[in-house]
């Protein structure tokens, strides 16, 4: 029987932690939800409660989305209708863009019973995204580090502990994420360059093996968050209040503007703190979404 509509719940996420540049992810219990039908034609239509040129913005984007996974699938195009609904704010480094061509890559694969796997349709949205770090998390859960090997994505992903906090602290103002990435240079110092290779490679150990309590001190990156504090100059303020309150530390999440502290002991004093910095900001306490994507 020819299936008409399916709904798809995907994980917001946090991603570079540090100095993981487009490589390391993590997904958060946040959610949007993305529910694609079938429809006549070949168009793609929006529906949802965005402002028109957010829209405008959003059904180029998918468009791109379904027609990349007709093409991969080798699948016959047609239209379809995408509600898009949730809690993953727009603009904020909590990989809203993911979520949504995730989720209609995913819809997409279970309306046309193409059969591809979790790898493969991986693939498609890091052809979109252009990186994996949000996509990764947001496909498979946990805590993932990936990257381009030999012209194909290589994720490696680890169950983190609901034990871990994450105290987010989400400004009011958005930040573009191309206009973000404008302001890393294209190259950098032979100590930078060692700094940012170690921290990366502890920031992996930790969460590998569980050890939590040795992130303190990893997260002083030196290859985007220096640049980008000129789009968020409180950034150091309050990842060190969230820190003096009990956090393992603190980082940018993705381009931003949202602030990411992890804590295993005093969720509440942190974000107390965190928000003392920068008043009138969203702070929520998360903890890691283990499952990824999933049909509902």
């Amino acid at each position: 029987m020819k299936i008409e509509t399916v709904s798809v719940r995907v994980p917001g996420s946090t991603s570079n932690l540090g100095s993981g540049f487009d490589t390391l992810g993590l997904a958060l219990r946040l959610y949007n939800r993305v529910r694609v039908s079938r429809v006549v034609g070949t168009d793609v239509k929006i529906v949802s409660q965005s402002p028109v040129e957010g829209r405008i913005k959003a059904t180029a984007m998918l468009h791109e989305a379904a027609q990349l996974f007709f093409k991969r699938a080798r699948v016959r195009a047609f239209g379809i209708e995408v509600e898009l609904s949730g809690d993953v704010p727009v603009g904020r480094g909590l990989g809203a863009s993911a979520t949504a061509r995730l989720g209609v890559v995913v819809g997409l694969n279970q309306l046309t019973q193409a059969g591809l796997n979790r790898e493969q349709l991986l693939e498609i949205v890091t052809e979109l995204e252009g990186h994996p770090d949000n996509a990764s998390p947001a496909m498979f859960g946990g805590f993932t580090v990936s990257g381009r090997v030999a012209g194909t994505v290589r994720c490696l992903r680890f169950r983190v502990s609901p034990r871990l906090k994450f105290v987010t602290l989400i400004p009011r103002f958005e930040i573009n994420t191309e206009e973000a990435r404008k302001l890393v240079p294209p190259g950098f110092s032979r100590a930078d360059t060692v700094h940012s290779l170690n921290r990366a490679a502890l920031i992996s150990a930790a969460f590998a093996g569980g050890r939590y309590e040795q992130l303190g001190g990893l997260f002083d990156d030196r290859v985007h968050q220096p640049y980008r504090e000129q789009l968020l100059p409180q950034l150091p303020r309050v990842t060190r209040a969230g820190e003096r309150a009990g956090a393992i530390g603190g980082w940018l999440s993705g381009s931003g503007s949202a602030i990411m502290c992890p804590t295993l002991e005093t969720p509440q004093q942190v974000a107390r703190a965190m928000s003392k910095q920068l008043p009138e900001s969203e702070i929520l306490i998360l903890t890691a979404d283990n499952t990824g994507a999933k049909i509902e």
